[in-house]
């Protein structure tokens, strides 16, 4: 994929741009590979991708604990390949906190602002307006280990925002934490982010996570970003078979491209079924192929409904959700189909184990994949 038709935005005002960035640790195996990303200027860019894809490397060059092996890193212009960590004027926030046990608050957050130097008196102000700002103002006088997991994480962007950085980095920030916790750090992040407008760059290889925080998101895979977009049309429009199976619930029929006309491509199954669906990455006549589609954005049909882009399948169990109910269907030379109904779905009227019903496919919705 060329990773230099991902951007959106033709007036993007650009704070940080990756050039031909390249990064090895033996001399031959690239961990990145070729990396041109700009990152707007106030926006909530996450790096998704599972362990060993280069995000978190990504990430660490653009930090300085890293230094890229080719190609250039700007920030604001300024080349940064050489420039060690304290003077690149950007907060980081680790996912283990990385808070000293022998300062209280207080003194954690204030410390990058005793590094650079700044009088006490304008210490204390900025120290105070930062826990203000993460709701840790009663705090300042303890010690992170009279803390709690998500009050220890506040304390830890509170430093990472005291000293007014140009860029906010975290690096999985979230992941010690329980998931009702997670999610509520979740949106307290969006929203202190939408308040104070600072451009954050977020590592994560939590789909739901990105999708939930992000503005837009980067997926990376072996070294590479697959696709750059914003979260909805990441989701709705993947561009290949690992950004569509990586970022949420996937269904997959696997076949041979049969014909294709503009924008659309048909698809025999093992079976002999055939599908119309979005011809996604230029698969041509003759292809072995993939049609990959979400499963709350399948229809169950009768087989008398007539639908013309459908499969026969049967019913392989019921799974019970809470605000909505799961279809285990089973069809020929194939994986099983899932698909999401709401719990008021009038397909769900009487359907059981063992039920003949038609998936019903919108060639929109469904993408086909070399």
């Amino acid at each position: 994929m060329n990773q230099a038709n991902t951007a959106v935005h033709a007036t993007r005002d650009t704070l940080v741009a990756f050039n031909g960035v390249k990064k090895t640790y033996d001399g031959e195996n690239l961990v990145v590979k070729n990396l041109n990303l700009d990152i707007e200027r106030g926006e909530f860019l996450t790096l998704l991708g599972p362990s060993g894809s280069g995000k978190t490397t990504c990430l660490m060059m653009l930090a300085g604990f890293e230094f890229p092996t080719g190609g250039e890193i700007r920030l604001d212009g300024q080349l940064l390949n050489k420039v060690p960590p304290h003077k690149r004027n950007i907060g980081m926030v680790f996912q283990n906190y990385a808070l000293f046990p022998h300062m209280t608050v207080g003194q954690n957050v204030a410390y990058p602002l005793q590094v650079r130097g700044l009088a006490a008196g304008e210490r204390a102000e900025k120290v105070k307006k930062a826990l203000d700002m993460v709701q840790m103002g009663k705090f300042a006088e303890r010690y992170p280990a009279q803390l709690s997991g998500g009050q220890q994480q506040r304390i830890a962007l509170a430093r990472a925002l005291v000293f007014d950085p140009k860029l906010v980095l975290m690096d999985e920030p979230l992941g010690a934490l329980d998931k009702q916790l997670r999610e509520h750090m979740q949106l307290e992040l969006k929203a202190l982010h939408q308040r104070l407008g600072v451009t954050f760059v977020y590592v994560t290889h939590d789909q739901s996570e990105a999708l939930t925080m992000s503005d837009r998101v980067a997926v990376f895979d072996q070294g590479i970003i697959q696709q750059l977009a914003v979260v909805d049309r990441l989701y709705e429009y993947p561009e290949n078979q690992f950004v569509a199976g990586f970022i949420g619930d996937n269904n997959r029929f696997a076949g041979s491209v049969e014909s294709v006309s503009g924008e659309r491509a048909t698809l025999r199954l093992v079976d002999g079924s055939v599908l119309t669906g979005t011809n996604a990455n230029a698969a041509s006549a003759g292809q072995a192929a993939v049609a990959c589609i979400r499963p709350e954005r399948i229809r169950l049909a009768p087989l008398d409904a007539g639908a013309p882009n459908a499969l026969r399948v049967s019913v392989a169990g019921l799974i019970y959700f809470g605000d909505h109910v799961r279809v285990r269907c089973a069809l020929p030379h194939q994986d099983d189909c899932f698909v999401k109904l709401t719990l008021g779905d009038p397909a769900l009227a009487g359907l059981t184990e063992g039920t003949q019903v038609a998936l019903d496919l919108d060639p929109e919705r469904l993408r086909i994949f070399i």
